[in-house]
């Protein structure tokens, strides 16, 4: 670097570099202003200032710079590394390889291009040149640990497993007995760790046990040690063993329902869809009793029991489950046994049964067989569990009144009215579940649920305005729904875009669900930072699992709303395009001159207004980079130019656009039946019939007794 320069610029140019590795930008400018002086052509000066001039935010003199330096001088290797690295905090990732290839093209053996070149392969997922990269590196600096650990989990990523147990095995036994050191205990124990993990992947299960005896001594996270091996037990059929290690992991948590269903397993007790036989129920009986004579506090040996028992057995475990509940005063009962109501039969055994404690309770003060005066809450308790029962039946009249009994009984609840406000909402008052809400709000204003339970039911409702204006209560100062935004607070975002949807306003629900959008694609690129991190860290197994995470990231049901809502936007904008400026102006021509020199002047206003917002929230934002209450200088805000998305309307191909979505959620989400609804009323549009009734056979064969399915196949008769 900067060898083609005399001593005294090839010093300042050493200079330069290290100014922009300290983040002292403006000392490392004046290094480079100092050789330009004199060498105004120098490419590799030219490319470090424009890199420094990047991290300045000043982008367009940043590429200018650097493309003229790599003009002055092809065969640098550093002009073609900034160039890339330029390309690389754009996120423009394609281009930046292609860039990092041309430097190693020169200089093929420098390790911090390689390290930056596979840190973009495992980004794009170029796992064959991920794999090629980390081994080119481990060749080059063969003591660096950090290089090792790549190449395994390179070849882990390309699905070679065993040749990723190889290396580290390689690894090991480069390392000396008494390693590891103090200071190094823990990753090298997370290392042992990822290695049996891969045994077990492999199914080299005994090999795997063998690992975990001879190196027990050597991992520090003894719980992720012992729940690997009563796994790996487990898997081996070893059940005494196995149950053992469970029983002794219980003995720390007894209501991790992991450790509870893997005891289950040990003993042969476990089925997969819940349908047990009657000696089986009768054991698994006698185990939660035992159970829960040990562990009397924990609340999952009481629970589980309720899925796996039926008739009179369930009635009596539900009784003597629900009643210290009711008595302490536990609002989310309800939603503990909510799933229950799944199961046939069990809905109408948990009406009697709370039926008949509301009644005890109402005449006698005590619990059915009970002496034991309860206390005055305990009625209000039950009917509110008594009106989610109703309401999860969807008898809504009998819920309301049973909810206003128990508001009459003790008004100061705020439960209450949000539960109220629930059963509203499910029996299609919108309003009024709103208005609930904000009670309920309102009785508690430090309360950050009550407050989004209020704005989701108001965007329920089409109160947009005022969901807004409830949100930013919670937000901090300045530019309200632009935190909203930095909070990635995508139930808001998605709310408010089916709510303008359903409004008519195209461009509002656009920006809303393009949002979303925009959320995923920062949580993909957030992923860049985790690559060199885990490995140096020694994290393998969050890192495997993160990477994992995010392959299938945009299946998650946020994103799929996001994108159904994107492509029901651009159909309605297919089906009813806006006018154009000269049809509005013909339109106009038609009026008399009285109202359309009305309309005029309220179109100018309203320009106007808009003007003079933009600029009162530029000055805005140019006053808040200034200085904050701490003195110190904040970042200015890009200014929304689209604050109301009429760009996003206007697209020249709605269908194309809609197209770019709909293949997103056929590639995450193809067990979705609304993926393929979509799909079929977009290629309707399209007059792709075929793809059409591709789609119709994937709906029958997903759930042939949907009516959609139905309607979609008599649309394609």
């Amino acid at each position: 670097m900067g060898s083609s320069l005399p001593a005294k610029e090839a010093n300042l140019f050493k200079v330069i570099v290290k100014s922009y590795e300290t983040k002292q930008y403006k000392k490392g400018l004046k290094a480079a202003d100092s050789i330009l002086k004199k060498f105004p052509e120098h490419g590799e000066t030219l490319s470090m200032k424009g890199l420094t001039l990047n991290c300045m935010d000043r982008k367009s003199e940043a590429y200018e710079l650097v493309r003229r330096g790599l003009k002055n001088d092809l065969k640098s290797h550093v002009c073609w590394h900034v160039y890339g690295l330029l390309y690389r905090s754009d996120r423009e990732y394609r281009e930046a390889i292609k860039c990092y290839r041309n430097a190693l093209r020169i200089d093929p053996d420098n390790i911090e291009i390689l390290r930056d070149l596979s840190l973009l392969q495992a980004q794009m997922r170029d796992l064959s040149g991920f794999v090629e990269t980390r081994q080119q590196l481990l060749t080059l600096k063969p003591n660096h640990r950090m290089n090792w650990i790549g190449f395994a989990v390179s070849h882990h990523l390309s699905s070679n497993s065993s040749k990723a147990i190889e290396v580290l095995e390689a690894y090991e036994g480069t390392l000396e007995d008494d390693y590891p050191p103090e200071n190094e205990r823990y990753e090298h124990g997370e290392m042992l760790l990822y290695k049996i993990s891969l045994l077990e992947e492999c199914g080299m299960l005994d090999r795997a046990l063998q690992e975990m005896h001879k190196m027990e001594s050597k991992i520090v996270d003894k719980l992720s040690f012992r729940e690997q091996m009563a796994c790996i037990l487990l898997k081996l059929g070893r059940f005494e063993e196995a149950e053992k290690i469970y029983r002794s992991l219980l003995f720390m948590n007894p209501d991790n329902y992991k450790y509870l269903i893997a005891v289950q397993k040990c003993l042969g007790l476990y089925s997969e869809n819940g349908h047990y036989s009657a000696d089986d129920v009768e054991r698994l009986s006698a185990l939660y009793k035992s159970l829960k004579e040990e562990y009397s506090w924990s609340s999952a040996v009481k629970r589980i029991p309720l899925d796996f028992l039926e008739g009179e057995k369930f009635q009596e475990a539900a009784d003597n489950y629900v009643r210290p509940l009711l008595t302490k005063g536990v609002p989310s009962l309800f939603s503990d046994l909510s799933p229950l109501y799944e199961h046939p039969g069990k809905a109408n055994i948990l009406e009697q049964l709370f039926l008949k404690l509301e009644d005890s309770i109402r005449t006698s003060g005590c619990f059915p067989g009970s002496s034991q005066m309860e206390p005055p809450s305990t009625l209000m308790w039950t009917l509110l569990l008594v009106s989610q029962h109703y309401d999860r039946r969807s008898q809504y009249d009998i819920a309301l009144d049973k909810i206003d009994e128990a508001i009459l009984h003790t008004p100061t609840v705020i439960d209450l009215y949000s539960i109220k406000g629930n059963i509203l909402q499910h029996a299609g008052n919108f309003s009024a579940a709103a208005a609930l809400a904000d009670e309920a709000r309102s009785m508690d204003l430090a309360d950050r649920y009550l407050n989004s339970e209020c704005v989701m039911q108001m965007l329920q409702a089409d109160q947009v305005g005022l969901a807004e204006k409830t949100a930013v209560l919670f937000t901090k100062d300045g530019d309200q729904h632009n935190n909203l935004h930095d909070m990635q607070c995508m139930w808001y975002e998605l709310a408010s875009g089916e709510s303008y949807f359903r409004q008519g306003d195209l461009g509002r629900a656009l920006k809303n669900f393009l949002a979303v959008e925009k959320h995923y694609t920062d949580m993909t690129e957030d992923q860049f930072d985790f690559h060199s991190y885990c490995l140096r860290k020694m994290t393998l197994r969050a890192y495997v699992s993160m990477l994992k995470f995010q392959d299938r990231l945009h299946a998650h049901e946020y994103f799929h709303k996001a994108a159904a809502g994107a492509i029901r936007c651009y159909m309605k904008l297919h089906d009813s395009p806006l006018k154009s400026s000269a049809e509005e102006n013909d339109e106009l021509s038609k009026l008399p001159a009285a109202q359309r020199k009305k309309l005029r002047q309220k179109q100018k206003k309203a320009e106007a207004r808009a003007k003079r917002e933009a600029e009162e929230k530029q000055e805005d934002e140019t006053t808040s980079t200034n200085s904050s209450k701490s003195g110190k200088k904040q970042q200015a805000r890009p200014v929304d130019l689209d604050p109301h998305g009429e760009k996003l309307v206007q697209v020249e191909d709605p269908l194309a656009e809609a197209t770019k979505y709909l293949k997103l959620l056929q590639n995450n989400s193809s067990d979705s039946l609304e993926t393929h609804i979509l799909s079929f009323e977009l290629n309707m549009r399209k007059q792709k019939v075929l793809l059409a009734f591709q789609a119709v056979k994937q709906l029958i064969k997903l759930d042939e007794n949907n009516p959609d399915s139905h309607r979609s196949l008599c649309l394609l008769n």
